[in-house]
């Protein structure tokens, strides 16, 4: 990691609230787009079908608008994981690659199962912070012990709030400007 002070936040949400906090990180994400925060990352969509128990799960990587379905149509009785690891593995490098472009603010849709194994998106968060971009995750109470190891006690929590949150964003992009705003004589 650089020398930069390490921002990153994460929104602890119950399992139970993943599609809220998934439609609440996504419109956080838009708004600030909107407002001419640069953005790179990526969030969910969620895509609801009366024939199945559970969503379709899309990534949209917020520096080129691209949609990745990111899982796989294994039936109406299928069980168990349904994510198209190698679909996951083509936006994370999508987003490494929009690093690049030096974004004031970089969300992730969460850190997941993939992230907690060492996987997913955990390179993209790791290459921002050491670039010294500041993050915002959401992360389930599930997997909040392998965060906690992973973050090291240096990341802020916050609510499943859009306000708290856009305003975390806000503040994480004004330290960013003052890092590199030159001293006035």
């Amino acid at each position: 990691m650089s020398d930069k002070k390490m921002r990153i936040a994460a929104v602890v949400y119950p399992v139970s609230e993943g599609a809220h906090a998934d439609t609440v990180i996504s419109d956080v994400a838009r708004r600030l787009k909107s407002d001419g925060m640069r953005i790179a990352g990526a969030v969910q969509h969620n895509t609801h079908n009366g024939d199945r128990c559970r969503c379709d799960m899309t990534l949209e990587d917020l520096s080129s608008g691209r949609l990745v379905q990111i899982s796989e149509d294994r039936g109406p009785e299928a069980r168990g994981c349904r994510l198209d690891s190698s679909a996951l593995e083509e936006i994370v490098g999508m987003v490494c690659s929009s690093l690049e472009g030096s974004p004031d603010l970089v969300v992730v849709n969460k850190f997941g199962k993939r992230e907690a194994e060492g996987s997913g998106f955990r390179a993209a968060i790791e290459q921002a912070l050491g670039s010294g971009v500041a993050v915002l995750t959401a992360v389930s109470t599930t997997n909040l012990a392998e965060w906690e190891s992973f973050a090291g006690g240096l990341d802020d929590r916050l609510p499943l709030d859009a306000a708290a949150i856009s305003a975390w964003c806000s503040k994480a992009d004004k330290h960013s400007e003052a890092e590199v705003a030159p001293a006035s004589p």
